[in-house]
């Protein structure tokens, strides 16, 4: 007999208006009939009018975008149970209110960020005044992702604004009542002349990258990242990528199994493993695979029950292609299942699936998942696990259950990754102190917090000169021609005094 919670999501689910979705983004797609153009010289004609630059415009706009989230968090749960199956608890944690904090933060710190920072003087510099200014781009491209559609696309958007930014943003058209929604709130809600959205597909997305931005913000997969990054090397625009990878954990000897295979199981099959930071193979010693992968079933029980299909806690894969793809490594993996492996098509449905003596070489090892089966890949201890890190491209995230500290010191200074976790996984990235971005095949450039404020401001070198007779006299020492032996040896007495350790030469 099924639960009332069960219920209510079969109804749900049998309810999805996905075809209606789709044809919402069409009608919402792109102003100006789909001119791009256009559209990008009248955010840079705004720009350049000054209208982004006071506080008081990037407050409203930040403040506009935090009401959105709080007036439609019903609508845009919806859209994402529509699109992702996304409960209820998963939307709100991992979609609003990462996003609130993000945006109260920016808000909050803005004088700060925006003042004129005063830096160190030397010798050289004694008499003057230098400081750094954060100046915005200018006219922002902010392409989404569709695993996490309203925080991958408005987290960006926030420290675009937060920068003095104007900004044309591009939704993943793959989640469609995300897409839809957005299209249909943000011009609602921002300043239509600084803000823009369109919607769209590959195409649309293409001929988007054949204009001049100041700069893009993309998030997705490493294959779509080389071609923004193509396209932007055409205008030298500077990018932020934020890709993916596959990020591994190991788990050593003397740790709770119970409690690292809720952790691991939580982060896992979060979004049905639909997450840039999932946990995506995991290795530990021999002795410890079996016990691992029963921890592991045991807890896949525990938070989605018997059937994890009937869960009103558990979600979908996002679209057909993606299911056939997944679907693909399962019948190719020549690894033992442990538990799982169930699907359904129609409903888009892969139960949670666990693999143990995985090898190497097989199928589950060659790519990113990003879907939920958890590959457990015995080896001999730390060195072979660091070995087999660095043999692959640089992850987004290293995962890392241990407490020994000689094993902590061997992953932080032996192997590259965005993030190192210890005794954790995923929730680092809900921490706005910390940067957020990858290393290398996991993209480039970092946010989050102040990051994202950082990520979207050209810092600005600013010298105020002394005109006075005392600085003049100094310059006529060293600095103007005609140069003899005198000047030569001033300059290599001023330089040699500017560098020494603790000198009284370096002021405020």
């Amino acid at each position: 007999m099924s639960s009332p919670a069960a219920d209510e999501a079969a109804k749900r689910e049998a309810t999805q208006p996905a075809a209606a979705a789709a044809d919402t983004v069409g009608a919402a797609a792109t102003p100006n009939g789909g001119n791009y153009k256009d559209s990008v010289n009248a955010l840079r004609s705004t720009f350049l009018s000054g209208q982004t630059r006071p506080l008081s415009w990037r407050r409203k706009q930040l403040e506009a975008l935090y009401a959105l989230l709080t007036d439609q968090e019903d609508r845009i749960a919806e859209a994402l149970w529509q699109d992702l199956r996304k409960c209820r608890q998963e939307a709100a944690a991992a979609e609003l209110l990462i996003l609130k904090a993000d945006i109260a933060k920016l808000n909050r710190d803005l004088p700060q960020l925006t003042d004129i920072h005063k830096v160190k003087k030397t010798f050289i510099s004694m008499m003057d005044n230098l400081g750094l200014q954060q100046q915005p781009y200018g006219v922002a491209l902010i392409i989404g992702a569709w695993n996490y559609p309203f925080q991958l696309t408005l987290m960006p958007l926030a420290g675009a604004i937060a920068a003095g930014n104007c900004a044309l943003v591009k939704p993943s058209e793959i989640a469609s009542a995300s897409a839809a929604l957005l299209a249909e709130l943000v011009p609602k809600y921002l300043d239509q002349s600084c803000i823009r959205v369109v919607c769209g597909g590959a195409k649309e997305t293409q001929e988007l990258l054949e204009q001049r931005f100041d700069y893009i913000f993309y998030t997705g997969s490493s294959r779509v990242g080389r071609l923004v990054m193509a396209a932007a090397s055409k205008h030298l625009t500077p990018v932020t990528l934020e890709l993916g990878g596959k990020s591994p954990v190991y788990v050593s000897e003397g740790v709770d199994l119970g409690q690292v295979s809720k952790r691991l199981v939580w982060g896992k099959f979060l979004n049905a493993g639909q997450t840039c930071i999932a946990p995506d193979y995991v290795m530990c010693p021999p002795e410890l695979a079996q016990p691992l992968a029963d921890a592991v079933a045991a807890q896949i029980a525990e938070f989605y029950g018997q059937d994890p299909k009937a869960s009103p806690d558990y979600g979908r894969i996002v679209s057909d292609r993606m299911f056939d793809r997944i679907v693909g490594l399962m019948q190719a993996s020549k690894a033992d299942r442990a538990t799982g492996g169930d699907t359904d098509r129609d409903a888009r449905y892969i139960a949670p699936t666990v693999y143990t003596n995985v090898r190497a070489d097989d199928a589950l090892m060659r790519e990113e998942i990003f879907g939920p089966l958890m590959p457990i890949m015995p080896v001999s201890g730390v060195e072979e696990a660091v070995y087999f890190i660095n043999k692959c491209e640089k992850p987004l995230a290293i995962y890392v259950f241990t407490h020994d500290g000689s094993v902590k010191r061997r992953f932080e200074e032996q192997t590259s990754s965005g993030a190192l976790v210890f005794n954790d996984v995923v929730i680092h990235a809900g921490m706005e102190t910390l940067p957020f971005g990858g290393v290398g095949h996991s993209g480039m450039g970092k946010y989050h917090g102040r990051f994202t404020f950082d990520t979207f401001s050209h810092q600005r070198a600013l010298l105020y000169k002394s005109s006075s007779a005392t600085s003049e006299m100094v310059n006529n020492k060293f600095r103007y021609p005609p140069y003899n032996d005198s000047k030569l040896a001033w300059v290599n007495w001023a330089l040699s005094s500017s560098v020494k350790k603790g000198s009284t030469c370096v002021l405020m």
